[in-house]
């Protein structure tokens, strides 16, 4: 087991005991008053609530072992000296760790090395090397996925902090604050704020539905918000996106130059705002529960103000669903402009009383992950004021490169024949109300199909109603801090999506982090091995709170999670890094030498019926076959065995010769890391379900981590691409093609950053169908590959 810290700030002496005071653990001048020991069993005494008495202290003690024979009470009736291995012996103890399971009892040091837990390295200890080691202690993690200090508050330590006045809010530890807010006090309350949006023709400005969770100190001193825009959290419509689901199993056609997709529809300029009738201070309409992320729980109960938008298109608000549109992005926008009081709610649809966000110190953090990280960055690239920090997780940064690819049609992993339409159907929740449904079932219907031809499925080209989604051209505009968390094996939302926001970001004078773990489409902030949920709450402290935590130093600038060791995280400077080199093809060999020799390589795409209709039905089959194939359907070429460990990493570019024996045609390739070994999970494993309290009495998480694979496998699919043979120069121009003809074609694949362990093997395989992401049209046609001049270039690899 190997934890990994990054949110403990540097404190000074002064600080550490202030600090000590304010929980109520320190009192006057214990340090110079108390033996090491004693003060060491006062600390622990105090952390202890089940103690009220000196018998109920000493059945608590008795149950700590300070030595592998002895409890700590009886070792300390005996006035021993302090040391290094009682302490941390203790301190296993107090982080749940497991005697003879999880650590030795005789070697207690050792075991907390392992652990990679930060300690204090003193051969003589003092009162004040007490205090500085038991702060520490609080900070630091347990076998559980928490730190000492979060352990203790779900257990109830903090709930005297409930009674502080406001203005003694919040309180501070380490530069973050702690859970000092009743979660069973908080004001749930639902307000409409106007958008300068008409998006469902009807001649008004659409209203939006805002639900807010804040603490009730927020009355009297105004605290910052975390805003998560969700189009999901109320309602989807799962039958819906089934019917919209588009048909895949059909062939590629040949595109005639100058097609162009006819526009979406436009929405109105001109409309009506709503009436003010008067100025109300309280809302009048609340909310039992609202689908939450539970970072943004952990959150709530340290002072931050969470609140949930669905946007237009939704259940109880106005207009209709335009998937990652700007008016989409314009509607999340207004919530921020609210927060941060430029922008007009409504208690009601109907009143007209209108409502200020009073309570919010005009700071606003964005988080969420996919959709919901998606719209965070949009929003971020409108540089609007108010919006201090982002954290976009699995965020989307074009949606061209979602459902297209160098113009081709191309699923989001799992997800055969879903497209905008089909996500906009899904996520239009404003059917969950049937009479407002009715009143405008007949405008939406005319407009999502006109959303399905302009979006174009015919060709796949990038077009207006594409550019339209692209966020990458307004990266410039952002203002606020941004965390990007992402999975190098998301095939849903693929890292191709962050490489380039992170890349734009760092031309840019804004902190940027960027976190990158072995997942894929998932949220990581309840993994045993990472202090995720605290790193935000140190960092969100430094942008919403203004404390001066030093977060953007202590958080490395790029974060990796190691795809060959379990709970393993190391820290780098930037992405890509290392030596650019360039592979070549030649016969079946990957190698780093150019190919002297005439090399003229074919294979057909044509598949036997039984197989085509199982590989359509599971995609996973058609991957073990591709891996397994002899030529048939692909083209394989292999390194030698790598002699030390390489990591690779950056975006492999493929520079290839191909010819298509019809008018049209597509190339796909897979980069995989080949070789026997037990590799990761695919998924986070989960170790303790509902075992990770998010305050007392609150809510929960499951505790997950990553393991490796209980059996070994052969191969790891580390990146892909797919181009469209008649996009070979971009994918909003189309070239012309006629069978037989030599074209070149260059195309990036995914972005890499992986470990290739001694003694494996790195293989390039060249295919057309991909049956879990093109079209799979099943034609007779063959390919064929000159690979004389074809290369493989990796812009990072280096010796490890």
């Amino acid at each position: 087991m190997k934890i990994n810290q990054f949110s403990i700030a540097k404190t000074n002496p002064q600080q550490k005991r202030a600090e000590l005071k304010t929980l109520r653990l320190l009192k006057g001048d214990e340090e110079d008053q108390l033996s090491p020991a004693t003060l060491f069993e006062t600390l622990l005494t105090r952390t202890h609530l089940a103690v009220d008495s000196p018998i109920t202290s000493k059945e608590w003690l008795h149950d700590l072992l300070a030595t592998p024979d002895q409890a700590f009470d009886d070792w300390l009736a005996a006035k021993p000296a302090l040391t290094t291995a009682v302490f941390y012996r203790v301190a296993l103890q107090l982080l749940d760790f497991e005697p003879e399971i999880d650590f030795q009892l005789d070697q207690p040091v050792t075991a907390w090395q392992d652990f990679n837990l930060a300690m204090v390295d003193t051969t003589s200890w003092t009162s004040s090397t007490v205090i500085d080691a038991f702060y520490l202690l609080l900070n630091t993690r347990g076998k559980n996925g928490q730190s000492w200090l979060d352990m203790l508050t779900a257990h109830g330590f903090l709930t005297w902090t409930y009674q502080l006045p406001a203005d003694q809010k919040p309180v501070l530890f380490n530069g973050k604050p702690v859970a000092c807010y009743d979660p069973h006090d908080f004001i749930r309350e639902v307000v409409y704020v106007e958008t300068d949006l008409d998006t469902d023709f009807d001649g008004h400005a659409d209203l939006m539905k805002v639900e807010i969770m804040r603490p009730r100190e927020s009355n009297l001193k105004k605290v910052p918000a975390v805003f998560t825009a969700s189009p999901y959290n109320q309602g989807t419509n799962d039958e819906w996106g089934v019917k919209a689901t588009h048909d895949v199993n059909r062939s590629l056609t040949h595109k005639d130059a100058g097609v162009v997709a006819p526009d979406e529809e436009h929405f109105p300029t001109h409309f009506a705002y709503h009436t003010v009738t008067g100025t109300a201070q309280r809302a009048t309409e609340t909310f039992s529960s609202t689908p939450a992320y539970t970072l943004n729980s952990y959150l709530a109960v340290r002072g931050y103000a969470v609140v949930y938008a669905s946007g237009i298109g939704t259940k109880d608000s106005d207009g209709f669903q335009t998937c990652g549109s700007p008016e989409q992005t314009a509607s999340m926008k207004a919530v921020v402009e609210w927060l941060h009081g430029d922008r007009r709610a409504f208690t009601d649809r109907h009143s007209g009383a209108t409502i200020n966000a009073n309570w919010c110190n005009g700071n606003v953090a964005m988080t969420g992950r996919s959709y919901l990280g998606t719209l965070a960055t949009a929003v971020a690239t409108t540089g609007v004021p108010g919006l201090k920090a982002i954290i976009s997780e699995a965020a989307i940064s074009s949606w061209y490169d979602y459902y297209r690819e160098n113009g081709l049609v191309r699923a989001a992993g799992g997800f055969q024949g879903e497209d905008a339409d089909t996500l906009a159907d899904e996520t239009f929740s404003r059917t969950k109300r049937p009479a407002d449904f009715q009143r405008v079932k007949g405008r939406y219907l005319q407009y999502v199909s006109q959303m399905a031809q302009a979006m174009d499925r015919q060709t796949g080209n990038y077009n207006d109603f594409w550019a339209a989604r692209n966020y990458r051209p307004q990266i410039g505009n952002i203002k606020a801090a941004v965390m990007m968390v992402h999975g190098l094996n998301d095939n849903n939302v693929e890292p191709s999506n962050v490489k380039a926001l992170a890349d734009g970001l760092a031309k840019l004078p804004v902190t940027s982090k960027l976190i990158l773990h072995q997942g894929q489409h998932i949220y990581i902030n309840a993994f045993q091995s990472l202090d995720f949920s605290e790193m935000v709450n140190l960092w969100l402290a430094n942008k919403l709170l203004g404390v001066d935590n030093h977060a953007d130093d202590l958080l490395p600038d790029v974060l990796v999670q190691s795809n060959t060791t379990p709970e393993t995280w190391h820290s780098y400077d930037q992405w890509t890094a290392g030596k650019e080199t360039t592979y070549y093809l030649s016969g079946s060999h990957l190698t780093t030498s150019p190919n002297p020799r005439t090399d003229v390589q074919s294979f057909n795409d044509h598949q036997s019926a039984g197989d085509y209709t199982a590989w359509c039905q599971s995609p996973a089959k058609w991957q073990a076959a591709l891996y397994k194939d002899d030529g048939k359907f692909s083209r394989h070429f292999i390194s030698a065995p790598v002699i030390s460990d390489q990591l690779l990493r950056g975006t492999p570019h493929l520079t290839v010769q191909v010819a298509s024996s019809a008018d049209h045609g597509l190339l796909s390739a897979e980069l995989i890391d080949r070789g026997s070994d037990k590799r990761l999970t695919t998924s986070p494993v989960i170790m303790n379900r509902g075992g990770l309290p998010l305050g007392y009495h609150w809510q929960a998480d499951d505790l997950r981590e990553f393991r490796l694979q209980k059996t070994a496998t052969d191969y790891k699919v580390i990146s892909h691409g797919h181009i469209n043979l008649q996009n070979r120069h971009d994918a909003r121009h189309v070239d012309d093609l006629f069978a037989g003809q030599l074209v070149t074609v260059n195309f990036d694949l995914q972005p890499i950053f992986h470990q290739l362990v001694a003694g494996h093997q790195l293989e390039l395989i060249i295919y057309a169908t991909d049956y879990g992401f093109t079209l799979r049209g099943n034609e007779d046609i063959s390919y064929r590959l000159p690979v004389q001049n074809a290369h493989l270039t990796i812009p990072g690899v280096s010796q490890l």
